[in-house]
């Protein structure tokens, strides 16, 4: 997945929608930079195989995907690699080129009625790249992109890497509705409508006409009593449960596998 690590210029800064980290290692420096996929477009092949070799879906599909990415959302962020000698760093950006690495892939959308929050989704390092430290540079990359933008809070979700996210400062939380294609100028109003649940709406059904009275409805029986807390360990912690925790979720995903909801204040 190596690529033209060129960056042209003006587009390292924060501003321009990529950040970029140097890391020192001897004579060797590693340079990390977060940039959004439609302002590198050669890495859209890339990018789709990267995607492909987790999550499987055929390359036309995953490539429709990735062409969406825009400023309005959904934002597919990569985090890219490059290395060279430590003297390389002091060379502008703009007259640096050499081989690029692609390290990892996220995917923001907005969420509805929540004009301050993002949904975080596809989060991917490359497999050769695990268990270095990565899967943390990407996800603090990507806090740090969306607060440079005003969002205030990530929500995320997860089958099995909760404990990853929750060493990252993410809790559980609750359900939300994420919506593409949607403009930061669009009204809280307009996001509302899309995060109604359904069945919410009213019924202007007429009301059944009886041509005899029915019959009186038994008194209701009592409700049971509740059930006793129960507690569970949670990596030493001892919790009183209330129908999640990073061992155990009440939702389930549309398989009907458990997922977990999480969220985080940026």
């Amino acid at each position: 997945m190596s690529q033209s690590c060129f960056l042209p210029r003006g587009t390292e800064g924060a501003g321009a929608g990529s950040s970029r980290q140097v890391r020192r290692m001897g004579s060797v420096s590693e340079e990390l930079s977060l940039v959004p996929l439609h302002q590198r477009p050669e890495l859209l092949e890339a990018c789709a195989k990267l995607l492909g070799e987790e999550w499987g879906k055929s390359r036309a599909s995953r490539l429709h995907t990735l062409q969406r990415s825009s400023d309005a959302f959904p934002t597919c962020l990569l985090l890219l690699r490059s290395q060279g000698s430590a003297e390389a760093p002091t060379k502008p950006p703009a007259t640096r080129e050499g081989p690029c690495q692609l390290v990892g892939h996220v995917r923001l959308s907005r969420v509805a009625g929540r004009p301050h929050d993002l949904f975080v989704e596809s989060v991917v390092v490359a497999r050769a790249l695990r268990g270095q430290g990565y899967g943390r540079r990407l996800m603090e990359a990507t806090e740090q992109w969306a607060r440079a933008r005003g969002f205030g809070r990530l929500h995320l979700t997860t089958h099995d890497k909760q404990h990853f996210y929750a060493h990252l400062g993410f809790v559980l939380g609750e359900p939300v509705q994420s919506v593409a294609f949607l403009s930061p100028a669009i009204p809280t109003q307009v996001l509302r409508l899309f995060s109604t649940p359904s069945g919410a709406a009213a019924t202007t059904a007429r009301p059944r006409v009886h041509s005899t009275p029915p019959p009186p409805l038994p008194p209701p029986a009592a409700p049971p009593p509740p059930p006793p807390p129960t507690v569970i360990w949670a990596r030493g912690v001892l919790a009183e449960s209330s129908g999640q925790s990073l061992l155990e979720t009440p939702h389930r995903d549309a398989k009907g596998l458990p997922i977990f909801w999480m969220k985080k204040d940026i």
